[in-house]
């Protein structure tokens, strides 16, 4: 697949693209009356399946702008004349930000998204894609892990001093026989105590990502990427990062695509349905059987597990079809995040930094707070 086919074959990755091209109307200083931004806030509201729960319009001149109609082609059109600036590294964080912050798989997409998946938006996202595609900020995003540069992010929102170290924790085999002794429980539970049907008002545990420690690599200003790249966030304002050593010889099984993550399932399925089946049926529309890998046994294969953005951008909240009748979705991960399945890489206790969130200037940025 071409870097501008993966920029475009999911939804997050077409997020991304039309995210950058709002962002690079603003710096052109373009009229917001009849800007992108504006043609893209309209139509919108009109594609989202529930109005007014993703766009919500209020206060003066609302009850117009509902009245107006904007198309996709309308949206294509502005789109077509958005120029180009040259590509910084802080700009296209904040797009990659963004289009993982908007990723929301226990609900039908969000009016955004339906737009950039359209025939026309996503024709004229193609330009857009090229660009992006061709900047060196973004030839990182199909590297493999970065074995000498992982970082642990916990998040904090207290005014507590750091401790010197994490706290005792079970061990990750401990936490994996757990979460897989629970994740068939639930199975069972749920396949008796939900209905059948996808499209029933039930919600649950909509992710799908290992129940242990992950790590990222540092940005190009040393700040972790989990700061930026966090999909369903809480809104944290502090949080502390922990270097992570990756001994040589460490077994790292990588996803750069749905493919990769369809052969994990098969070889290491484990039954979701009856627990995702409502959640991922309102995010990607297809009824039917839905693994995910079956960790606990991955780990006796693997030590760790590393979606790069690329794999992320293409394939995040899509159906992967696994066979004929099954699928799976890569829910709750980050770009370029490692789940570890073993102990085989450590934390530094020494090594903590203290991050804050400043959120008065244009977009938030995380710095350190004071070193440890």
């Amino acid at each position: 697949m071409s870097e501008v086919n993966w920029l475009l074959a999911g939804p997050r990755g077409r997020r991304l693209v039309l995210e950058y091209s709002l962002l690079a109307e603003e710096d052109s200083g373009v009229d917001a009356e009849d800007s992108f931004r504006s043609a893209v806030f309209l139509a919108s509201y009109r594609l989202d399946v529930d109005q007014g729960a993703g766009v919500v319009m209020f206060g003066p001149g609302a009850e117009e702008a509902r009245r107006t109609v904007v198309t996709a082609e309308d949206v294509a059109d502005h789109l077509s004349r958005v120029p180009l600036p040259e590509m910084t590294a802080g700009v296209l964080r904040s797009a990659l930000a963004a289009a993982v912050d908007h990723a929301m798989y226990w609900q039908p997409p969000s009016g955004e998204d339906v737009l950039a998946a359209t025939a026309s938006v996503r024709g004229e996202l193609e330009r857009i894609a090229e660009h992006v595609a061709s900047t060196p900020h973004a030839q990182w995003w199909s590297t493999g892990l970065a074995a000498a540069d992982q970082w642990i992010v916990e998040w904090d929102d207290t005014d507590t001093q750091v401790s010197d170290g994490p706290a005792a924790t079970p061990t990750t085999a401990e936490s994996l026989r757990d979460y897989g002794t629970r994740t068939v429980k639930e199975e069972v539970r749920a396949a008796s105590e939900r209905p059948a049907d996808p499209a029933a008002g039930f919600s649950g545990e909509w992710w799908s990502v290992p129940p242990t420690r992950s790590s990222t690599r540092s940005l190009f200003d040393g700040t972790p990427a989990e700061l930026w790249f966090v999909e369903d966030g809480s809104g944290w304002k502090r949080a502390v990062s922990r270097r992570l050593r990756v001994p040589g010889g460490v077994r790292v099984y990588e996803i750069d695509g749905a493919q990769e993550w369809a052969q994990l399932c098969r070889e290491f399925p484990v039954e979701v349905t009856a627990q995702k089946r409502h959640d991922w049926y309102s995010t990607t529309g297809r009824a039917g059987r839905w693994v995910i890998p079956d960790w606990p046994r991955v780990a006796a294969h693997y030590d760790g597990i590393h979606l790069t953005v690329c794999g992320y951008l293409a394939a995040a909240g899509t159906a992967i079809a696994v066979d004929d009748d099954t699928s799976s979705v890569i829910a709750g991960w980050a770009p370029d995040e490692t789940y570890w399945l073993t102990d085989a890489a450590t934390s530094d206790g020494d090594e903590a930094q203290v991050w804050a969130c400043v959120t008065d200037g244009e977009h938030p940025e995380w710095t350190a707070e004071k070193p440890r």
